[in-house]
């Protein structure tokens, strides 16, 4: 009891192997006032009020908490630093396309706009129900959508 009382609850799990050592060393020394030989001594349990056990879940649980906190504030960092990253992208882009813009008039949307114009075609020729009607001359496109709907 007397080594045991030197020490916290804490440090008695933390150095487990020091407090029965101590332990060991004063009952061989206490046995051997009375003619008795110990060989071994070990210290097979140890129990703790149910304050220091809250206590110890407690703790665990804050330092889970801190953990998921520091998680959180990192994932937020790279969050950050990938939106960071990304306007920069879209902002040479931009830059590119005013070059090349400027360097070669105004073609380049002009591909642009056939490049969107070969998607959408391509979209609506999937489709079931939507009929294109191309004019004539020089009036403007039209597109149906032919489903069936509900007259009540």
């Amino acid at each position: 009891k007397s080594v045991v009382a030197q020490y916290n609850a804490e440090e008695l799990l933390s150095k487990r192997e020091q407090v029965s050592n101590e332990i060991s060393t004063q009952l061989v020394a206490r046995a051997s006032k009375f003619n008795l030989i110990l060989d071994d001594v070990s210290i097979t349990h140890l129990t703790f009020g149910k304050e220091f056990a809250k206590a110890i879940e407690h703790k665990q649980v804050a330092q889970q908490e801190a953990e998921t906190q520091a998680y959180v504030v990192a994932k937020a960092d790279q969050e950050r630093k990938a939106a960071v990253i990304r306007a920069e992208g879209e902002a040479e882009a931009a830059e590119l396309i005013s070059a090349a813009m400027a360097s070669a008039g105004s073609g380049f949307i002009e591909v642009r706009r056939i490049d969107t114009a070969k998607e959408v075609a391509g979209i609506v020729s999937r489709s079931r129900n939507i009929t294109y009607l191309p004019s004539s001359k020089n009036g403007s496109n039209m597109m149906l959508q032919v489903g069936k709907e509900n007259h009540n």
